[in-house]
């Protein structure tokens, strides 16, 4: 990839699973590379893993403040966002019965306001300059609604629609929405009831895909054409009903 061709990417949730393995591939294909995420003990290991080609920043979706901060270093050091990643998520399942208000305030403020802050953060630089590329991560819970992911399927439902809204508004920013099926990460590993988080590993460890295959399809998408615009990829498990 020569210096044309190489896009600055900033990437969220980049300290494990889809967000790890896209900063990694990304980086691999020579793009420039911004990670973004709370834990900077990992995005640190992951920026030694590939020589430097991984900037590392702390970043909390769930905070204007701080992803407006995560834009600005990218643009200090790079003068431009040519490609946002929105991956940051969280899946604490339980019945909505259970009445985990806290959890449902959590995935609100960072599966959907996560997202809409990263877009606040990088749209208007993308508009000035007429170019820009955004993927949201959304879910194939954002498709359709199982017991106990009620809410999560709301906020990724609401990605989706949030997603097809800027397409719609913009001629010239490319808009990817991905909606991964089961896949390892560690959405599984914190939160939500135990049955139901018990029940949502033990599917993601029989049926589960690589990390990787997601970042695969992300750079795809990124690797386009500007006139190209590739809208929706879903890409799950072959056994995944």
């Amino acid at each position: 990839m020569n210096a044309t061709e190489s896009k600055v990417v900033l990437v969220t949730g980049a300290s494990s699973g889809i967000g790890q393995a896209t900063a990694r591939h990304l980086a691999a294909m020579g793009h420039r590379v911004v990670a973004g995420a709370r834990r900077t003990d990992r995005l640190a290991a992951l920026a030694a893993e590939c020589d430097g080609a991984v900037n590392g920043v702390e970043l909390d979706v769930a905070s204007l403040d701080s992803v407006h901060a995560f834009v600005a270093h990218a643009m200090a050091r790079y003068g431009r966002v040519d490609v946002l990643v929105n991956n940051a998520g969280v899946m604490p399942l339980s019945p909505i019965a259970d009445l985990r208000v806290h959890e449902w305030d959590q995935m609100i403020d960072v599966n959907l306001r996560g997202t809409l802050y990263g877009i606040a953060a990088v749209l208007p630089g993308m508009r000035a300059r007429g170019s820009g590329h955004i993927v949201n991560i959304s879910s194939v819970s954002g498709h359709r609604v199982d017991p106990t992911a009620a809410v999560y399927s709301a906020t990724k439902f609401a990605v989706r629609a949030l997603s097809e809204g800027l397409r719609q508004e913009n001629d010239d920013i490319r808009v990817t929405v991905v909606s991964p099926g089961f896949t390892h990460s560690e959405l599984t590993h914190q939160g939500g009831a135990p049955d139901a988080r018990s029940a949502a590993r033990a599917a993601t460890e029989r049926l589960a895909i690589p990390a990787a295959a997601i970042a695969e399809a992300i750079a795809f998408a990124v690797a386009q054409p500007p006139n190209v615009d590739v809208n929706e990829l879903v890409v799950r498990p072959t056994a995944q009903r």
